[in-house]
């Protein structure tokens, strides 16, 4: 079975999650929650989900699981992620979404929140023991889809409340920003936020069909998309999201896509934060930035959330996470337009998404010319498609094995300096230039970022990254 923790909840096959293991998974965190005291029998517990094919039948197999475990299942249908969070921080409440987020429509996945907030490590451990138990039984789990009371306009209309609150009136007046669709729950809530802060706002590419949209390394195909736009419609930006809205897309005037740890920074800096939680993927230019102390951690909410929370702990104030697709949560409150921004300790693209374009109508300058203000080395990311989860095990282990094989490996890009083990492989070369090989935590994939000074040497290594990983997924291995 494809079933497993990722870097952010449960993912694997939409065939090998609809039916018995949904069942399974859901009853499994209703027990979790009860035993461990975070809920009662008759507790709400939130459901949501994306616009994928199996979502609607996961999310009911889920409802019947929850409500005979004993919990009162709260529908708050199509939603965007952090809306879901957010509605049940207000009630105390846990919740799933069921979706794959930005992985490909063949997949989905469960994502899982305690009332206080995201899971973490070891919830996901219990949760997955839990899990192990009841398949384990002779007694095969009950998967008879359930149904539950609405609770969308609730959950959206707090989600509205929240955005509306960040900017002055009429803050994006005189913008025009296109919003791409596609099949984001974010789709329709980035339209009327947008315009309710005077954006003159284009919709577009709507789509019935779920098209996976991935922020931290958007295809050729939708920077294709978005460069038509932007000159057809004269856009000063274009705003999207991944599957589930917690990832955000912003593109330049020209359709270039910003760099997600990039919008982040903006982020931070916007809510006036003084420490950032950010994994070691994101840019290594983040730490020139002045006023922000940065923290690195392992790719993935859950460390974030964690290395934000330590932060709290040792007294830090101001305390915000991103990671490198740009998803941004905040750990401590903060005073914004002269209200208050309650901390929302999960992944979330409308804050970075206003963050942006505020500061563009306020500066009065191009995104282009507001990206390279930053001056961040040129960092690019890419994934080797259908690389086998052994396969990568395999490529990690012998670059772990010893410099020789480092060095022979990275031969074709250049000669390694310093190194970094967090998460994955980072390897600083002597010419400044960094390389980083990570497996995806979510799927049979292989990721590579590059940085340098120019765009030029960027791609450079990039492409020699992949062409190694490549190779050496088409050496044979022996069993």
């Amino acid at each position: 079975m494809s079933l497993k923790f990722g870097t952010s909840g449960l993912r694997g096959l939409s065939t090998d999650l609809n039916g018995p293991p949904a069942a399974v998974y859901a009853t499994a965190f209703a027990h979790y929650l009860i035993s461990s005291g975070q809920a009662k029998p008759g507790d709400p517990i939130l459901l949501g989900r994306d616009f994928r094919a199996s979502s609607p039948e996961i999310s009911a197999i889920c409802a019947g699981a929850l409500t005979r475990a004993g919990l009162t299942v709260l529908d708050c249908g199509t939603i965007p992620t952090p809306a879901l969070a957010l509605y049940g921080l207000e009630l105390g409440a846990a919740g799933l979404m069921i979706t794959g987020s930005h992985i490909p429509a063949d997949r989905n996945g469960i994502k899982f929140y305690r009332p206080d907030g995201e899971i973490s490590k070891i919830d996901e451990e219990a949760i997955g023991g839990e899990a192990d138990a009841l398949m384990a039984r002779s007694v095969p789990v009950d998967a008879t889809p359930g149904q539950a009371a609405d609770h969308s306009r609730q959950a959206e209309a707090l989600f509205l409340a929240r955005n509306a609150s960040i900017l002055p009136a009429q803050a994006l007046s005189g913008l025009k920003v296109g919003v791409y669709q596609h099949s984001t729950v974010a789709r329709d809530l980035f339209v009327e936020v947008l315009t309710g802060y005077g954006a003159d706002v284009i919709p577009l590419g709507r789509s019935a069909d779920f098209i996976p949209v991935d922020t931290e390394a958007v295809s050729p195909a939708t920077i294709g998309l978005l460069k038509a736009w932007a000159a057809e419609h004269r856009l000063d930006a274009i705003v999207s999201a991944d599957g589930d809205g917690d990832r955000p897309l912003v593109s330049d005037e020209t359709g270039l896509p910003l760099r997600g740890d990039l919008l982040g920074l903006i982020a931070a800096q916007f809510t006036g934060a003084t420490v950032a939680v950010t994994p070691v993927t994101s840019n290594s230019g983040l730490e020139r930035q002045p006023g922000l102390s940065i923290l690195r951690t392992r790719v993935g909410s859950p460390f974030v959330i964690e290395g934000m929370l330590e932060a709290v702990r040792n007294g830090k104030t101001g305390v915000v996470g991103f990671e490198a697709n740009g998803g941004t949560l905040t750990a401590t409150d903060s005073i914004i337009n002269g209200t208050t921004l309650r901390a929302l300790p999960t992944r979330d693209s409308f804050l970075p998404a206003l963050a942006v374009l505020s500061l563009a109508a306020r500066s009065h300058k191009p995104l282009s010319a507001l990206a390279a203000d930053f001056a961040l080395p040129v960092a690019l990311s890419d994934r080797v498609e259908n690389f086998p989860l052994e396969t990568s095990a395999a490529l990690m282990s012998h670059l772990r094995s010893g410099p020789d094989n480092l060095a022979s490996f990275l031969a074709p890009i250049g000669k390694p300096e310093t190194l970094s083990d967090i998460d994955g492989l980072r390897v600083t070369l002597t010419d400044r230039s960094v390389v980083h090989f990570r497996p995806s935590g979510n799927a049979p994939e292989m990721r590579c970022y590059a940085e340098a000074e120019t765009v030029d040497q960027a791609k450079r290594v990039l492409e020699q990254g992949l062409a190694c990983i490549r190779a050496f997924g088409q050496q044979p291995r022996t069993v």
